[in-house]
């Protein structure tokens, strides 16, 4: 059975042979035609005979057919010759007879064909399969001499190893005897290579066997030997190409996996993988390979993710001898290959330069348009992706793997997790083709520290026993180090870059700006004083002051000011969640809330001496902030700290202040030509003043308590400001940003917030039916918090959407905001009969009675006179709605429960009011009304 296998491999690896020297043949000789016609052609075309023949250049001959050995870098022709049918025969010999003059060009730049199909599977396959068949066949014959025992091992083995130095030198001598056609075409399939990694693989296995199987070399001997081989495969592979090189490279990787040591040193092994590293890139630089120094990469990182994994208490890993190699290999590809390699705008692609492709027939295909990287291609897809790539996530893999808790080490491990960082880092930043380093530098960071966090022993995070305990101290000193590191790396980069490469400068910001706060933020929750933590705050002002010194030193020029520039208002904000966080670390409660807000204030005022749009934007910033530390912590210092005086008391300052800086804020900037921020900052204005006065109404009436157990109309209240607030943010970012999303979003919480009122304030929590107190306080009470404040609200909201939405949508805000101040008024003068207590059980009073016809009657008449003040035909009608019900309420209601002067009063004054207001539409607004109409129907927006 294996002497027919042996046989029938033998045959295939001659049939290959004889084929693809067949086809290289012929190939050879239409690639030759083919050059001449296309000559021919060219030398046919007509030049172009006008008036202005003077002005050209004077042609040159066109050149004679080359009697040197055809090369396939001649079919690169000029576009003309690729895009132009090949004449016919007739009308080839029409053209000759015509005179022709041939058009000077610059000659074609060589390059190489795309094979067809055919090619491939007749020049390219049948070689390897050969290749392989030969390896076999050694094998094969080698297990057939085992079992018929007709040599001594020492015999077999000889032959086998002479058997691969035959290959090797056969491979060598027809790579001296072929053409540099076939080197240029079938350089991947090459026979000479494919003969080559046969006689290296054989001479490998011989070595292997010699050791492992029969012993008759020991470790030290088949090591040297197996490393010859492989390096002898790696120097070959400069003559055979890439796929020799990979070859080599897995010999060498797996060379130490076959010979076993009684003593392994960790120094020997990775210094022989360091040197078979260097020996790749060096081959690669050479050569110009991008493929190899990435399978190298992936190599060397295995190994010493495998040694570092593999390490027990009885054999604790050794920290040098893996971390140096990975420096070596940063290194390496930072100055060796691609070394010093700026990846700038890579020359476009001439028409004459495109690559021929061919059909299975071997005519020549339309060229397809070269495509362009842009800015951001060059920064993230660079020509040497793989490199980089494979280094960054090895080098980010181990340094994790340092840090592990489980695994023991004989020496300062931590040193190897920021010398494989810091290397990264600074590979990253002074090469503009890695910024895949520099982000799996901070990935990497960040990692590393959060394993470490994990391993160490902290008051309220106990580790496993089996963990390594480390020092508090010196988590803090690595999270603030590489945070400063990466830091100063990314204000170096703005320093070199910011003018050739803006966009890798921009992310170099941003990779440098959050990076170090992450670090710090995960520092201080493990290990931080949560009461005062001096150094992460000092070390938070340092970065802040190095962002902003930045921003100003690299674009303090004149001509960036009252325009957003990128990069400096990246570095603008770094510094503001830069102290932002010193406030978190250094302050508590209160002071925390009201820094904040001074903080975006500061930096608001700074546009006087800077004139960064950005800035006024920090303000922004801090009320989101603020806003989510009142969703954290309404009472702002504890419920236990929170005073229960009414008014007077932290929530005034917590609250008040920072509303009382944003409505300074919207006031100095009232004039700045970007609306989009002042229409912001009027939102948040009017957002936080609401919220500050709900909040404390809320507080006293409920006896300095801001929470229950059971819903509330007062913290239903709190709800509704809150809903409104947002409504006319989002339609104030809409007038900021057009957008279907705020458009659409602000309307939705208007109108859902206009059915809880109807749900909760005017049915499931009002205290007529629910009998929920309104507190003590004769003005700011219940009323004021749940109808007063939210009627003002929806007012507002009706005044902003003006214009600006629909017509129902600023009808239904109106009325809503009408109904909220009925309900007021209507609930007021209750509470004014009966006391803090309004239940339906108590019924009610004839002057009671009374005085709400009153009240109502002059509701309806003030909404009168503000609909036509501000020009609103839903106050109008919000008027007319409240005048109506009370017409009704005196016809149905007071003539049957009044008596005596009341009724008589009621009549009359409805009476009084109905013809006043009469008058009034007759003098004032019958006009007014009609152009209005005419104007809302003219310039109502659309949904």
């Amino acid at each position: 059975m294996f002497e027919l296998l042996s046989l029938i491999s033998i045959v295939l690896a001659i049939v290959g042979l004889s084929t693809a020297r067949g086809v290289r043949a012929r190939l050879e000789t239409e690639i030759a035609a083919l050059k001449l016609e296309l000559k021919r052609v060219e030398g046919m075309r007509p030049a172009a005979a006008d008036s202005s023949a003077d002005e050209m250049a004077v042609p040159e001959a066109a050149p004679e057919a080359s009697s040197e050995p055809v090369d396939v870098a001649a079919m690169k022709v000029a576009p003309e010759q690729v895009t132009e049918d090949v004449p016919e025969p007739a009308a080839a010999m029409e053209a000759a007879d015509e005179p022709a003059q041939a058009v000077a060009s610059e000659p074609a730049k060589p390059a190489a064909a795309k094979p067809s199909w055919e090619s491939r599977i007749a020049a390219q396959w049948t070689v390897w399969v050969g290749g392989v068949a030969l390896a076999f066949a050694g094998i094969f014959a080698i297990k057939y001499s085992i079992d018929q025992g007709f040599f001594s091992p020492e015999v077999r083995l000889s032959a086998a190893a002479l058997f691969g130095l035959l290959l090797v030198a056969g491979g060598e001598f027809l790579r001296r005897q072929t053409k540099p056609l076939v080197e240029n075409a079938f350089q991947n399939a090459m026979i000479p290579g494919v003969l080559t990694a046969a006689g290296t693989l054989t001479l490998f296995g011989s070595v292997y066997v010699a050791h492992g199987v029969y012993g008759f070399i020991g470790p030290a001997t088949a090591f040297i030997l197996l490393a010859l081989i492989s390096f002898m495969t790696i120097g070959l592979s400069m003559l055979y190409g890439q796929a020799l090189a990979g070859l080599g490279l897995l010999a060498s990787f797996t060379t130490p996996l076959l010979v076993a040591s009684k003593s392994p040193s960790p120094w020997s092994l990775f210094g022989f993988l360091t040197l078979v590293w260097i020996a790749t890139i060096l081959a690669s630089k050479i050569q110009s390979w991008r493929v190899v120094p990435g399978i190298a990469n992936v190599g060397l990182s295995a190994w010493a993710f495998l040694y570092l994994v593999a390490s027990r208490p009885e054999t604790p890993f050794d920290v040098m001898p893996v971390a140096l190699p990975m420096i070596i290999m940063i290194a390496g590809l930072a100055f060796i290959w691609p070394g010093n390699w700026v990846a700038g705008e890579e020359p476009e692609v001439r028409e004459e330069e495109l690559e021929i492709r061919l059909d299975s027939a071997g005519r020549p295909l339309p060229a397809a348009a070269p495509r362009v990287k842009s800015a951001w291609g060059h920064v993230f897809l660079p020509r040497h992706l793989a490199s980089t790539l494979t280094a960054a996530i090895g080098g980010m893999i181990v340094a994790m793997v340092f840090n592990a808790p489980d695994l023991p080490s004989t020496g300062y491990y931590f040193l190897g997790f920021a010398a494989l960082i810091a290397g990264l880092a600074l590979f990253g930043a002074f090469r503009t083709y890695a910024i895949y380093p520099a982000i799996f530098a901070a990935l990497g960071a960040f990692g590393g520290i959060r394993v470490l966090s994990i391993a160490t022993a902290s008051p309220g995070f106990q580790p496993a026993d089996s963990f390594t305990y480390t020092d508090p101290n010196l988590v803090i000193g690595l999270s603030l180090g590489i945070g400063l590191l990466l830091a100063v790396l990314a204000l170096a980069v703005v320093h070199f870059r910011r003018i050739s490469h803006a966009e890798f400068t921009r992310a170099w910001i941003i990779i440098g700006g959050a990076t170090p706060l992450v670090l710090a933020t995960l520092s201080f929750f493990f290990f931080g004083n949560y009461a005062f933590d001096l150094k992460h705050g000092l070390y938070a002002i340092l970065l802040g002051a190095f962002y902003l010194g930045g921003a100003w030193h690299f674009y303090g020029e004149r001509e960036n000011d009252g325009r957003f520039v990128a990069n400096r208002d990246l570095l603008v904000g770094a510094s503001w969640a830069a102290f932002v966080f010193a406030l978190l670390v250094m302050t508590n409660g209160i002071t925390t809330t009201i820094g904040a807000a001074i903080l975006g204030f500061a930096y608001l005022n700074a546009q006087r001496a800077k004139d960064w749009p950005v800035l006024p934007w920090a303000m922004a910033a801090s009320a989101i902030f603020v806003a989510g530390r009142i969703a954290w912590e309404p009472t702002i210092v504890g419920a236990e700290a929170l005073s229960k005086t009414p008014v007077f008391n932290q929530l005034l300052a917590g609250y008040g202040i920072p509303a009382v800086l944003l409505i300074a804020s919207a006031w100095l900037i009232r004039n700045k030509a970007d609306d989009r921020i002042r229409n912001v900052m009027d939102a948040l204005a009017s957002l936080f003043t609401l919220l500050t006065i709900a909040i404390l109404v809320r507080h006293a009436m409920n006896g300095g308590v801001l929470t229950s157990d059971t819903p509330t109309l007062a913290e239903q209240s709190i709800y509704t400001l809150l809903a409104v607030g947002a409504s006319v943010t989002l339609m104030t970012l809409d007038l900021r940003r057009p957008s279907i999303i705020f458009r659409t979003g602000s309307m939705a919480l208007g109108y859902i917030s206009m059915a809880s009122i109807l749900l909760a304030h005017f049915l499931g929590l009002n205290p007529y039916f629910t009998g929920e107190t309104t507190g003590q306080i004769p003005f700011f009470n219940l009323l004021f918090l749940a109808y007063l404040l939210p009627g003002a609200a929806y007012g507002g909201a009706a005044h902003v959407a003006r214009g600006r939405r629909p017509q129902h949508y600023v009808i239904a805000l109106a009325l809503s905001g009408a109904a909220l101040l009925f309900a007021y008024v209507t609930l007021s003068v209750r509470r004014f009969y009966h006391g803090a207590d309004i239940s339906d059980w108590k019924g009610f009073l004839q002057s009671e009675l009374y005085t709400y016809s009153v009240v109502w009657l002059l509701l309806g008449v003030a909404l009168l006179v503000a609909g036509y003040r501000f020009r609103s035909t839903a106050l109008r009608i919000a008027s007319g709605v409240l005048v109506l019900i009370a017409v009704l309420k005196v016809f149905l209601i007071d003539m049957s429960n009044l008596e005596g002067l009341y009724r008589a009063l009621s009549f009359a004054g409805l009476g009084f009011a109905l013809i006043g207001i009469g008058w009034f539409y007759q003098r004032a607004l019958l006009g007014l009304a009609k152009r209005e109409k005419s104007a809302d129907t003219a310039t109502e927006p659309q949904v």
